[in-house]
């Protein structure tokens, strides 16, 4: 039976770790542009091991110094959440156009002693005072530009809620304070990380816009230009704003000159003086700021080939999605077929799925989400009926109808249509166990790579761009219809799945829409195909959105194009017009094997590889 430190004990113990922790990530540096060099033992973590077996607990992150922060928390004596927080604000350092304070997120944690799964909702909000017309151009009279006009602005603000998430987080089932907490991530940000091949280029892929905004440019683009790979980083402004936070609590955010600062550059963002970016003007105040709150909800739960599979509740539809894709799979032995037939299953269970997204989900304050009929088995069966084994249906299908449905096969039903996805392929993910057998599926953003693009001044990190994800065009019928207050609909899906009452997997991955199926493809490799859990991740990767094409890797074209072609699927490459690469997603994950022995994996090449680590790698 396992021994659950005392709180006070285990804050204790893990605050006297933190002062060692703290010094042995403390490097003195000078100001010079290449990497210098580090005593032994101090040196900055840049190896990136994707795949790490152990025991003790473990960590998988897209970063090292990330991992190591987390790492080194849970052989302080911290727990997994402890651990996460820690990893996640040091990705606020290292990642910071994919994570950070200016953001949210979804925390799904799995409580060791109680055996029971938790979530934190910790999704922007938009302000109280935002029109529903608040994407229309009030000198055209027509909605803005998606990009660059929309994405890069003050109106795609939402209030972030990711500092909110790491409080709520640690007062509920952490040991360490939020002060302890950020320890680590303010030491990498005060001596610096080693700059490499995906930080820079995302700066570049970025740089039109950050060019538009004067403390953007000058953190993100010193002398004109995006920092060298090999170079080292510093963001003293991010330091000292962690510092404040330690020292004064969440306050310093929520409340205060930092609000009043953030409320000022959304509603009248600071450009540059040379830039043709139009920058729309937000609706954030203070008071939005003050009143934010995270919501602690139940997650879902689908059982799925003898495993629960448990994931985040609306306002993500990643859980809702995920599980029904699931429960459809379920009417098929996956496992006897070719994986070619498998995957074209895959494919057509998750435009099911997804067509029921667009119909049904939206922030549940807001929008009556039919989850339970949406995670029926019996809605799954009648869904079924419209998945023909061997011939992919026209898409878009029809949404199911939730409010009328016996399991039984009917009439093909109309043509559906296609929801807008303005959700972009940015975030990050970290998965996270500690010794006691708790479990961290933790996935945060800032939307899309390098958010709104308005850096906070003086302050050193990025505002979201999250209302992007809000439907574009109001309409009164669509439940993601912009709202004052309201959550836009996510597609985050932190996963963590039991058999017999005990972790099995936990999983997530960034990606827009694109997490979704990431996720719901890594479950059909391991579970279904039989792959091992660092294979199912670096499988190459597809994904179709009730739309007319699947969105795939080179990889996947390659491998199982001709066979898909034939049986209707149309396969086109990865990639859009923020990011060079053609890739979907950059997942972690853990799986839990026997004797106590963990699998911590991270991508082997997406975004420049992963970095998972164990406490004992015995």
């Amino acid at each position: 039976m396992p021994q659950f430190p005392s709180r006070t004990t285990a804050v204790a113990s893990a605050a006297s770790g933190l002062a060692v922790v703290a010094a042995l990530l403390a490097t003195p540096v000078a100001g010079a542009s290449a990497a210098p060099a580090a005593p032994a033992g101090l040196a900055r973590p840049t190896a990136k091991v994707p795949t790490a077996v152990g025991k003790g607990g473990a960590i998988s992150t897209v970063d090292p110094e990330a991992s190591a922060a987390g790492l080194k928390v849970l052989r302080a004596g911290g727990n997994a959440v402890d651990a996460a927080v820690a990893a996640a604000a040091t990705l606020g350092v290292t990642e910071p156009f994919s994570a950070g304070i200016g953001g949210g997120g979804y925390f799904v944690y799995y409580d060791a002693a109680s055996g029971k799964v938790r979530t934190i909702d910790g999704r922007e909000t938009a302000p109280r005072k935002m029109p529903q017309d608040a994407f229309v151009d009030p000198a055209t009279g027509k909605p803005y530009n998606f990009t660059p006009e929309l994405v890069t602005s003050g109106v795609s603000v939402g209030t972030p809620g990711t500092l909110a998430t790491w409080d709520r987080a640690l007062a509920n089932w952490g040991t360490l304070s939020l002060a302890d907490a950020l320890a680590p991530a303010t030491t990498v940000a005060t001596r610096g990380f080693v700059v490499d091949d995906t930080f820079r280029q995302q700066t570049l892929d970025n740089e039109e816009r950050f060019a538009a905004f004067k403390d953007t440019r000058k953190l993100f683009l010193p002398k004109g230009d995006a920092p060298e790979v090999g170079s080292v980083f510093r963001n003293p402004e991010l330091a000292a704003t962690y510092d404040s936070i330690a020292l004064h609590g969440t306050d310093a955010f929520y409340r205060g000159p930092l609000a009043r600062l953030i409320s000022e550059v959304v509603r009248k963002p600071r450009t540059t003086k040379n830039t043709t970016l139009p920058a729309p003007r937000g609706y954030l105040t203070p008071r939005d700021l003050r009143d934010y709150k995270v919501r602690s909800q139940k997650a879902t739960k689908v059982s799925y080939r003898g495993h629960d599979v448990y994931g985040m509740a609306p306002s993500s539809s990643g859980g809702t999605t995920v599980g029904e894709a699931l429960n459809i799979l379920e009417r098929y032995d996956l496992s006897a077929m070719t994986t070619e037939q498998a995957l074209h299953h895959y494919l057509e269970a998750s435009a099911l799925a997804f067509a029921d997204r667009g119909a049904y989900v939206g922030d549940p304050a807001y929008v009556d989400v039919p989850v339970k009929r949406l995670l029926d088995d019996t809605f799954a069966a009648e869904r079924a009926c419209s998945l023909d084994p061997a011939k992919a249906a026209t898409k878009p299908v029809a949404a199911g109808v939730v409010t009328s449905y016996d399991g039984v096969c009917a009439a093909a039903a109309a043509k559906g249509t296609t929801d807008a996805d303005t959700e972009n392929i940015s975030t990050t993910n970290l998965t996270v166990a500690d010794r006691w057998g708790n479990v961290v599926e933790y996935t945060l953003t800032i939307e899309q790579t390098g958010g709104s693009g308005i850096v906070v001044p003086g302050h050193g990190f990025l505002l979201n761009n999250e209302l992007t994800d809000f439907s574009t065009v109001y309409a009164a019928a669509d439940p993601n219809r912009i709202q004052p207050g309201k959550r836009p609909r996510s597609s985050m899906s932190p996963t963590i799945v039991l058999k017999d009452g005990k972790p099995f997997l936990a999983l997530g991955s960034p990606g827009g829409s694109t997490i979704i199926t990431t996720v719901l493809q890594m479950l059909v490799n391991r579970i279904d195909l039989g792959m091992s859990i660092e294979d199912a991740i670096a499988a190459p990767r597809a994904s179709q959105r009730n739309t007319a094409t699947v969105t795939a890797e080179p990889g996947f074209i390659a491998a199982y194009g001709p066979a898909l072609t034939a049986l209707g699927h149309t396969l086109a490459p990865a990639g859009d017009a923020f990011t060079s690469a053609a890739e979907i997603g950059a997942a972690t994950a853990i799986e839990f094997g026997p004797r106590k022995r963990l699998t911590a994996v991270a991508e082997p090449s997406r975004r420049g590889k992963g970095s998972a680590k164990v406490v004992d790698p015995r």
